[in-house]
């Protein structure tokens, strides 16, 4: 079984070395992001790590620990270390070991195993939480604590199988159409009704809240509104920004039987609570000072929620992670295209939002069409002003990492890029807003930030859709949840130190599928300050799109 032509070592830290020439580099990759993180893809042999969330997650998708160790050694090099197969063992086990349960009003602890309830309950994260120890493998919690339960129980090394059920909410009689609004046939693709059957898991306690991570592009949105459909009751939506709210409340009109009277918009210019409400992250997590009090969380309660979704849930702001512990009694769906969090609150997702329920690989998703296929090419631009480079040499940390972001070689580049792609739609995406209005004013390009009032963004949005604009310069505002489907360029000349999210959301905006053969082609540039810290960032934030199948073209100046 084990092959010295085989691409994987694995070392007895948790670590998997996967090297990139073997003919089975592929397949051991998608095997390996079902357990294992990544942690660094250089060219030649990228780094995983085996941890226990990972292990969790699969367990949680019902992956057995002997297929992960037979896959391990399928693919391996060297015989497995000892330790690492009872650590894979060891870990998945531990979850659904314990599990919570509801008689009548009241939340059980409950086991088959009398020692491991003593010891979780002899740790003080755990003990505040426990009324009373009613037999040698059941311990009654705090009802009003369920979601501190389980982050408790995930901190000390045992995350708890939540089997405590849901409350249905007010129902509500949701339909999906067979033709859209806008015209042409509808109906869930495949693997959106695999994931919607994942999350639900027929009405059981077994589903009802977990995580769905796919694809920019491959239809998020249409999964929430498939999961809508299957709970059919009052429904609460968490979106990342106005824009995205009105996406969402477009996509469910135009896909479903609900009616604009029964859809309403919570936002700064609007409070309407309907049957299914849409907010935004940046209402919910509003205050007057500092210390103030969140005043809109009243809206988890002021209706009778029977699910809540929360889009792009890797950017579920910290105050909101209170908010959710006290939530876990409504069916909670969780949407993202990376679980990757900068803050590493993974665990957090997991215990309060509940495990990954379906996944599926990007790359999967475009051999079958679903999104298009995307080139990768980061341009790596020295600094031609001698001063400059100087400068950026006698910098602190922070003040290098800008010199090099806002470097101004970049701009011929950009030039140069932007006349290959004459034809084509263009986004061109900047962290810096100096910068980004530089690059305006040089192509005569409309330019969108955070300071566009949000009327102009979808007149310029629309726009840009309809090819009256041929390209858009945009700030981070753009990373999340904007439907730009007939985008096929995207020029990143600055972006977020490391932040491998970002990465892939911005990929994402030209993701979605384009008409027809060679056309369903997208391609992503980077383009970064050679020799420089942002150089040395960039790759960090490759880093997930690497796990995901894409590889980088890496080209020097233009």
């Amino acid at each position: 079984m084990y092959n010295p032509d085989n691409p994987l070592i694995v070392q007895s830290d948790r670590t998997v070395l996967l090297e990139t020439a073997s003919p089975n580099f592929e397949a051991a990759r998608d095997r390996l992001s079902v357990f294992a993180e990544l942690v660094k893809s250089p060219e030649h042999i990228h780094t995983y790590r085996i941890t226990p969330l990972s292990l969790w997650n699969a367990a949680a998708l019902q992956v057995p620990s002997d297929t992960i160790k037979g896959q391990l050694a399928e693919y391996s090099k060297y015989p497995i270390p000892d330790n690492i197969l009872t650590d894979i063992d060891e870990y998945m086990q531990r979850y659904g070991r314990l599990k919570l349960v509801k008689e009548g009003e009241r939340l059980y602890l409950v086991t088959e195993d009398s020692i491991l309830l003593d010891e979780v309950c002899s740790q003080r994260k755990v003990s505040e939480y426990i009324v009373e120890r009613t037999s040698a493998r059941k311990a009654e919690v705090a009802a009003d604590q369920r979601g501190f339960v389980k982050q408790a129980l995930i901190k000390v090394g045992f995350p708890v199988e939540d089997l405590a059920g849901y409350i249905q909410g007010e129902d509500l009689e949701v339909g999906l159409r067979e033709e859209m609004v806008s015209g042409g046939d509808f109906a869930l693709r495949p693997y959106q009704e695999e994931a919607v059957d994942a999350f639900y898991a027929g009405g059981s306690i077994h589903g009802g809240s977990g995580v769905i991570v796919l694809p920019c592009g491959a239809g998020k949105t249409v999964v929430g509104i498939g999961a809508m459909e299957r709970v059919k009751s009052h429904t609460l939506v968490l979106t990342t920004n106005t824009t995205a709210l009105r996406q969402w409340r477009d996509e469910i009109l135009d896909k479903s039987t609900l009616s604009e009277e029964q859809i309403g918009e919570y936002s700064g210019l609007r409070k309407d609570i309907r049957e299914v409400t849409i907010t935004t992250y940046q209402i919910m997590t509003y205050r007057k000072s500092k210390k103030g009090p969140f005043v809109h969380f009243k809206l988890f309660e002021e209706g009778n929620w029977g699910l809540i979704i929360y889009d792009e849930v890797h950017l579920l702001p910290a105050p909101v992670f209170r908010a959710v512990a006290n939530l876990q009694s409504k069916r909670r769906l969780g949407l993202t295209a990376t679980l990757i969090r900068e803050d590493r609150k993974e665990d957090e997702v997991f215990s309060l939002i509940g495990p990954k329920k379906y996944d599926v690989p990007w790359r999967v998703l475009e051999k079958q069409g679903y999104i298009a296929t995307a080139l990768c090419t980061e341009v790596r631009v020295p600094f031609k002003d001698e001063n400059l480079r100087l400068e950026y040499a006698l910098a602190e940390p922070n003040r290098k990492f800008k010199l090099a972001a806002t470097n101004p070689a970049k701009l011929s580049v950009l030039s140069g890029l932007l006349k290959e792609h004459e034809a084509d739609r263009v986004l061109i995406i900047g962290q810096y807003l100096d910068q980004l209005h530089d690059v305006a004013k040089l192509t005569g390009s409309p330019i969108i930030t955070g300071q566009t009032p949000q009327s102009e963004r979808e007149v310029l949005f629309e726009r840009f859709r309809t090819g009256e604009v041929q390209r858009l310069v945009v700030s981070k505002v753009a990373n999340f949840a904007v439907d730009l489907p007939d985008a096929n360029v995207a020029i990143q000349i600055s972006g977020t130190f490391g932040s491998r999210q970002e990465e892939a959301q911005r990929l994402g905006r030209i993701l979605r599928p384009k008409q027809g053969g060679e056309e369903n082609q997208a391609r992503f540039y980077s383009v970064v300050t050679r020799d420089s810290t942002e150089q040395d960032y960039s790759s960090k934030r490759q880093l997930f799109l690497t796990e995901q199948g894409y590889r980088y073209e890496i080209i020097t100046d233009m």
